[in-house]
């Protein structure tokens, strides 16, 4: 009780001084108030967190029909604009895109400065935009959809095939799980052209577990990012975990990596016998007059695979 009573007091010195720093002392003049949507009145330190409840997406929405369809928020240290009606979200997201496309960051993301090198996060800027070409000529162009096709059918009828084997010695199917061996293996082989895991073995498993770690800690609400000062020392660690998955990944990405690159060994080439987009990528990273690193290439494909497992995690 007496940690938690000096954690209050010291968050009370610190939002003080912060609002002394930020807004004058009290009854001194603002020179130039900030003109904000109308909002509820926000507590000191922690704002209008407890406005929100357990269900967020009610709150804001019965919120809006007092402030209307703009209001602002104070949450922890951080000041919220809410969108709450299709004409103001369509002005925000067709109209005036640019301008308002900064966003907080999550404290959790910054592992390993993902927030630095991910297409995901970072700002509209020339490294943004060296990604994004990067991302359309090499990743998302029709012709190598189209090239995909055989291989999603291939690994569909793998599936298949198991649950009619296992279905015939009476044995269970964890659909869950082998969807997800079959997605994973579907995104090795795009990438890489192997199979990461197989249906029998315990890889899958731990991959599963990796992403579902980094998608709760991500996702779960963190102290750190309503009081920036407390991002330092990652009270919940989310920022540690999720940096502790990030490793395990990209020490995946390098073994396959270096496996590649290494001319003597022609057992690592691609088995299809044509150049994969792994090879595409590593040609690209080692061009000087290139903008994109291999650090940016084990970033995007720790993306795509996120986002591609995360879209399996939703269905199953």
């Amino acid at each position: 009780m007496d940690y938690f009573l000096l954690l209050v007091l010291i968050l009370s010195f610190a939002w003080t001084c912060f609002h002394v720093f930020t807004t004058g002392l009290p009854g001194r003049r603002k020179s130039s108030p900030a003109m904000l949507p109308p909002g509820p009145r926000p507590l000191p330190i922690v704002g209008n967190i407890f406005n929100l409840g357990n269900k967020p997406h009610q709150a804001l929405a019965d919120l809006s029909q007092t402030y209307g369809p703009i209001m602002t928020l104070k949450l922890g240290g951080i000041t919220t604009i809410v969108m709450s009606s299709p004409y103001t979200a369509k002005e925000v997201l067709h109209k005036h895109d640019r301008a308002l496309s900064a966003r907080t960051i999550p404290g959790a993301v910054h592992a390993k400065d993902h927030h630095m090198n991910s297409i995901v996060w970072l700002p509209p800027a020339a490294h943004w935009k060296n990604l994004r070409k990067v991302s359309a000529m090499y990743m998302f162009t029709a012709q190598r959809l189209d090239a995909s096709q055989a291989l999603r059918r291939k690994k569909v009828q793998e599936l298949l095939d198991y649950v009619l084997e296992s279905c015939s010695k009476g044995q269970a199917v964890n659909i869950g799980q082998v969807a997800f061996t079959t997605s994973l293996n579907l995104i090795s082989n795009t990438f890489f052209s192997i199979d990461l895991s197989h249906y029998h073995s315990e890889f899958s498993q731990s991959f599963s577990d990796i992403t579902r770690g980094v998608l709760e800690d991500v996702g779960r609400p963190n102290f750190a990012d309503y009081f920036t000062i407390l991002r330092v020392i990652d009270p919940q660690g989310c920022q540690k975990r999720v940096k502790n998955y990030f490793e395990m990944l990209f020490h995946i990405f390098d073994g396959i990596i270096d496996k590649r690159t290494h001319p003597s060994d022609v057992s690592n080439m691609s088995t299809t016998g044509s150049r994969d987009l792994l090879d595409s990528l590593l040609d690209l990273a080692k061009d000087y007059n290139s903008e994109f690193s291999l650090l940016d290439l084990k970033h995007m494909l720790l993306v795509s695979t996120f986002f591609s497992l995360f879209v399996n995690e939703i269905y199953f």
